[in-house]
């Protein structure tokens, strides 16, 4: 980022360097003397968990404005879904035989791209939680069709690096799970979820909350692979059981392939918010 020429005032950035070069002495290397906003103990600090917040929700929202992104498309999906020419290394037969979503999801995430290269770029950008599985097909899409995707990773207590195919200037990692669930969908046209496990059904739930509640746009919501997702969840019972809505099974639709997904995505209609909350 430029520094701004029309402010008088000594740029952070100048002080930072100064005292780099400052004397070493008892006074200069007590941690009193740290300024704030390099100090890392301070930053870590209990009471400064909002500043945290604050800037967590700030770098990515200024670094995607400037770099010119207006709307996103977002994948969820799982991170144990192989790719087909691994599927033999899946831990069980159910994953190996989803597998072939790793090629929905890369064909999905391709078809977009170029959709949103033709558009200048700037409008429909794939964006993944930046790991492996179901995420990589995403990233990996959009680099089929030459352009950029974004990843929100997350720090976990195991091991965890992006996937190779998220655009570095666009490779984002979070601590707070909160302020990534914001930046999924503070952009969002248009939501696809894939199988996966916990992590992909808590963005699906959060999200459709969302909308169901009124609190969001209802955008296209597409959940690719009926017979998993009607196995895992039995919608039905819930509706019956009057604690969701009939209506609510229209937030969304099943889809099976990039194409049907696209055709969906086109001819979806335009965004709206509800005014009440059926069955309430």
């Amino acid at each position: 980022m430029s520094k701004n020429n029309q402010n008088p005032l000594r740029h952070a950035e100048s002080d930072i360097e100064t005292v780099d070069g400052i004397p070493v002495t008892a006074q200069t290397q007590a941690p009193a003397y740290q300024l704030a906003f390099t100090d890392s103990d301070f930053m870590c600090r209990e009471e400064l968990r909002p500043v945290r917040l604050q800037l967590e929700l700030l770098k990515p929202q200024m670094m995607l404005d400037e770099y010119g992104v207006q709307s996103t498309i977002v994948l969820f999906g799982g991170a144990r879904i192989p790719e087909p020419a691994k599927k033999d290394t899946a831990r069980t037969k159910t994953l190996a035989d989803l597998s072939r979503f790793y090629d929905e999801a890369r064909e999905f995430a391709r078809l977009m791209t170029l959709k949103s290269k033709e558009g200048g770029g700037r409008e429909d950008v794939i964006v993944t939680g930046g790991g492996p599985g179901v995420m990589e097909a995403g990233n990996r899409g959009a680099v089929d069709a030459g352009g950029v995707s974004i990843g929100l990773n997350i720090v976990l207590p195991f091991e965890q690096a992006p996937n190779e195919y998220v655009t570095p200037d666009l490779c984002f990692n979070f601590h707070y799970f909160a302020i990534r669930k914001m930046h999924f969908l503070m952009r969002a046209k248009a939501i696809c979820v894939f199988p996966g496990g916990f992590g992909t059904m808590d963005e699906l739930f959060e999200a459709l909350t969302l909308i169901q509640t009124g609190r969001m746009q209802r955008v296209p919501f597409l959940l690719f692979g009926r017979d998993f997702w009607q196995k895992i969840i039995n919608w039905d019972a819930l509706a019956d059981a009057g604690t969701i809505s009939a209506e609510d099974l229209d937030l969304f639709r099943f889809v099976e392939t990039a194409d049907e997904a696209m055709e969906l995505i086109e001819n979806w209609g335009a965004p709206s918010v509800r005014d009440h909350v059926p069955g309430r």
